[in-house]
């Protein structure tokens, strides 16, 4: 089985998705930080409603970094794990302390947007490639997500 990974994937195929695997990694450990700041700094009216909701969200966030992360060690590589490395390509920037609810619900909406629009990406390379194990996660990833953002949307009433 030349060129071929343990799971029987092409090399350079499972090198890709690895990399754009990546990516997403570093985006959704971004947003998990924000996320965190959100529930810790929250302040005003929906105080109890949102503090909660962050959390909520912060640890499904978590467990998506793990699965994300022990994805790509099934392909055969190494996912990234600090900081630096992160910070250099996600798109999701930090967020400055936000305790106004508008503004964090507004920068997790922006947040969603973009890591769908990497998992929709992820869809087509693991299509291509025949992965069935990263295109069932991603797929599950934006059904759950195209949710939240309707119901973070109505919380903005938009």
């Amino acid at each position: 089985m030349a060129n071929k990974n343990a799971i029987g994937l092409d090399c350079n195929k499972a090198e890709e998705l690895a990399g754009k695997l990546n990516e997403l990694l570093a985006n959704y450990s971004i947003f998990y930080q924000n996320t965190r700041g959100f529930h810790w700094n929250i302040k005003g009216e929906k105080f109890f409603e949102l503090h909660v909701k962050f959390e909520e969200l912060y640890n499904d966030l978590l467990l998506k970094i793990d699965d994300v992360a022990e994805r790509i060690l099934t392909l055969g590589f190494a996912p990234k794990h600090n900081y630096t490395d992160y910070r250099a390509v996600s798109k999701i920037k930090e967020s400055e302390k936000v305790s106004n609810g508008i503004e964090a619900v507004g920068d997790i909406l922006s947040s969603f947007q973009t890591i769908i629009i990497l998992q929709r990406e992820l869809l087509d390379l693991s299509g291509d490639a025949g992965d069935e194990g990263t295109n069932a996660l991603m797929s599950d990833y934006i059904r759950e997500q195209e949710k939240l953002v309707w119901m973070y949307s109505s919380f903005l009433n938009k």
